[in-house]
């Protein structure tokens, strides 16, 4: 995933509702009633790590029980400590004091509150790295590192690229949450190449090794709150000659692991994201900013996140103010000006009809006169003049160009094209002669999208017209 360019917008939910979320999560609920749990004659290893004299205890206190209880103190303790909970008193005596970060979870604010849940997800996502060890304890119960094939950096970076992966699967979601993604497909997403049509047995086999690797690791990770996670069927692992014990579904996906992103995570994931320099947007991040800064950074979203976005800024406006500055902004010659004008639009179709001096201040101007017109006719103003044959040609060009920047060669495009060559006689030997910095590139495009060969022939005559015209 390249951090070159921004991610979808993603919808978060409050700091209130994460922080709520964030404590109640099993990890950050036991790391913090261990720290509360732990006194005076609670001693610690080197590591910080609690003794082993003291991990049933710890268990105890946490209310777990069987043959993983003292394994889930251990770790809670290690998040308790790495989370701030615990401070180390004196490392030669081994004994701890309550940290200055537990009382946050209690009297801080929300944003402190997911500070300390983030410090704990750093832990558990350095865990999840760190490969199986019980499989490679010697005689001797000593872990024997030579029978290891692990590189930490790797396969830190392919839990991160899968997690990315998820994130941007989820913000394509018009939800937080978003849909379960089945595992293999995630882990297809990382090991099969974009351009590999049919995969080898080789990558198949890949796919299938990452699949256990990340049904270990999602399961560390449901915990801590990152994922909602159903693990992969055990009757799949189980030998080929043992008959399941009830009949199974073999076409049932879900069989094989479904996983996806919580709230909490999405937030996580958005906030590792941006620490590591990508472009991560969220929803709400541009509503204090100005009507330049939402007609831009909206340029790129979706719909959906798009409309979300402009309710946002507009709920902190009086409608004639907010108005005003979406047209102000929509002025420009530069590329991106027609697609500004597209989202000023659709802004200001949200905007009731108080609005309305400001759109008739602009029934003039050479730019946003046309958008003007079509916004006083959608909300029944009267006396409104109609416009100039040119007005009509150059609001069609920025429209066109607009679609273009915003869908490429989208069949809505196509069928806009052939819609404009239908309506109107003899409109590419008139549309050539319009004063708009995209119309020989709009024109181009019709003649590229057009599906019957003599109009798009006009089109690309209009266009050679048009760019000779304008120097090019």
């Amino acid at each position: 995933m390249s951090d070159s360019s921004p991610l979808p917008p993603v919808r978060l939910h409050s700091e209130a509702e994460l922080a709520r979320d964030a404590l109640s999560t099993p990890l950050l609920s036991r790391a913090a009633r261990l720290a509360r749990w732990a006194g005076p004659d609670t001693r610690v290893d080197a590591g910080g790590g609690l003794v082993d004299e003291q991990l049933p205890a710890a268990a105890e206190a946490l209310g777990l029980s069987g043959d993983d209880a003292a394994a889930d103190a251990s770790e809670a303790w290690r998040v308790a400590v790495d989370a701030g909970l615990v401070e180390i008193a004196d490392e030669e005596e081994g004994t701890v004091r309550a940290g200055e970060d537990l009382a946050l979870l209690t009297g801080g604010s929300p944003h402190d509150v997911l500070a300390v849940w983030l410090t704990a997800l750093e832990t558990v996502l350095a865990d999840a790295s760190v490969p199986d060890l019980d499989g490679l304890l010697d005689q001797d119960g000593e872990v024997d590192l030579s029978g290891l094939d692990w590189d930490p950096e790797a396969e830190a970076e392919f839990l991160d690229g899968v997690l990315g992966n998820l994130y941007l699967l989820t913000a394509g979601e018009d939800a937080p949450g978003g849909a379960p993604v089945p595992l293999p497909a995630l882990a297809a997403s990382v090991i099969v190449p974009s351009d590999m049509g049919e995969p080898t047995n080789d990558v198949l086999e890949q796919v299938s090794d990452a699949m256990m690797r990340l049904d270990d690791q999602f399961r560390m990770l449901e915990p801590v709150g990152l994922v909602e996670y159903q693990p992969v069927d055990e009757a799949l692992m189980a030998d080929a000659d043992e008959e399941p014990a009830a009949p199974v579904d073999e076409t049932d996906v879900s069989r094989y692991g479904m996983v996806r992103l919580t709230p909490l995570g999405l937030y996580g994931m958005r906030a590792r994201l941006l620490e590591a320099g990508f472009e991560a947007p969220a929803v709400g991040d541009l509503a204090d900013k100005g009507a330049d800064a939402l007609l831009d950074g909206t340029a790129a979203f979706p719909p959906a996140a798009a409309q979300a976005e402009t309710e946002q800024w507009l709920q902190r406006r009086e409608s004639l103010a907010a108005a005003r500055e979406l047209l102000a902004a929509a002025r420009g010659s530069d590329t991106g000006a027609p697609l500004r004008r597209l989202r000023c639009q659709q802004a200001l179709s949200l905007v009731g009809a108080s609005a309305e001096p400001a759109l008739r201040e602009v029934l003039d101007d050479a730019e946003l006169g046309g958008l003007a017109r079509v916004w006083l006719t959608e909300h029944g103003a009267a006396d409104v003049p109609a416009p100039s044959e040119e007005m009509v040609y150059w609001l069609t060009i920025d429209t066109v160009a607009a679609q273009l920047a915003a869908e490429g060669n989208s069949e809505e495009l196509g069928a806009l094209v052939e819609g404009l060559a239908q309506q109107h006689s003899g409109f590419f030997a008139a549309v050539w002669r319009v004063d708009h910095p995209a119309t020989a590139d709009v024109l181009e495009a019709m003649g590229r999208l057009h599906p019957d060969k003599k109009v798009a022939k006009e089109a690309r005559k209009a266009a050679f017209k048009a760019r000779s015209q304008q120097g090019g």
